[in-house]
């Protein structure tokens, strides 16, 4: 459930078109691999059996796979994953779960002849470049084979935006705040960016958007362990630090220890087109 989104993690001043070049951002999430890997979400089985179901073979390329939660996922579904990632911390932690990772940018790997079905993104392609990363997947993508790239967004309700703009603007004044920009507008954002980017290198159809909506409950101690792997949030002094997790539990606390919100999954997927 996780309450990060690309425009809430950018750097302040920073567009979300812009997030790609932010690359101190980009590869500061292995700073705590294992938390990362405990407390990020996995991703919805509906939509990983949905791009299975829908790409012509079982060999998967996951773009920024951090520490393999959405390759894990694509494993058990039946496919071949292999995956690139940028932090060598990241991709350590994937490679004990058993995932073959070369450490690259994605722009910038070498394939080595390499052909894959399926290429995915979880929580990962507003740090490619959205033109030069939609071509590489062309590259290396066989003839009818599928792009997929995918976010969660969560929306909390706005007692719960109230209390945590007010402990964000005490504690962490210098820190973009996660929730400062509602769910709805960050989800048009990465999306339009995102199929763009495909249009323009003309190797695709057109791209589909699919999504899928739930409510969903996260509790303080949930909350508490995600927040550190937000975007940015390592760079923050560990006593601000430690000042904004109190701020938070004591304000979760206040409205009852738990709280519901809008947990949204967004894809952007397109199919290559049959050429040589």
């Amino acid at each position: 459930m996780s309450t990060e989104s690309p425009e809430q993690s950018s750097i302040p001043g920073h567009e979300l078109r812009q997030t790609h070049q932010a690359r101190q951002m980009a590869e500061s999430f292995g700073s705590d691999a294992e938390r990362y890997d405990r407390a990020r979400p996995r991703y919805l089985d509906t939509l990983v059996h949905r791009i299975v179901a829908a790409s012509p073979g079982p060999d998967v390329l996951d773009v920024g796979c951090g520490t393999g939660i959405a390759a894990r996922q694509f494993q058990e579904a039946g496919c071949r994953v292999s995956g690139v990632e940028p932090d060598a911390r990241m991709a350590e932690l994937a490679r004990r779960h058993g995932l073959a990772v070369d450490e690259s940018t994605f722009e910038a790997w070498d394939p080595d002849g390499r052909a894959f079905d399926v290429v995915v993104a979880g929580q990962a392609w507003h740090w490619v470049d959205p033109v030069a990363g939609a071509a590489k997947a062309a590259q290396v993508l066989r003839p009818g084979g599928r792009l997929a790239v995918f976010w969660y967004l969560f929306q909390p309700p706005a007692e719960v935006v109230r209390a945590l703009a007010d402990v964000y603007g005490r504690a962490a004044a210098g820190l973009v705040n996660p929730w400062a920009r509602p769910a709805h507008a960050v989800h048009r954002a990465i999306t339009a960016k995102a199929a763009d980017g495909i249009r323009r290198t003309a190797a695709f159809g057109d791209p589909e958007e699919w999504r899928y909506d739930t409510d969903k409950t996260i509790t303080r101690d949930e909350l508490l362990d995600e927040v550190p792997t937000l975007g940015g949030h390592d760079r923050i002094p560990p006593a601000d630090l430690e000042a904004l997790l109190t701020g938070i539990g004591a304000a979760v606390d206040a409205l009852g220890g738990s709280f519901t919100g809008r947990f949204t999954t967004v894809a952007v997927t397109a199919t290559r087109r049959n050429t040589a």
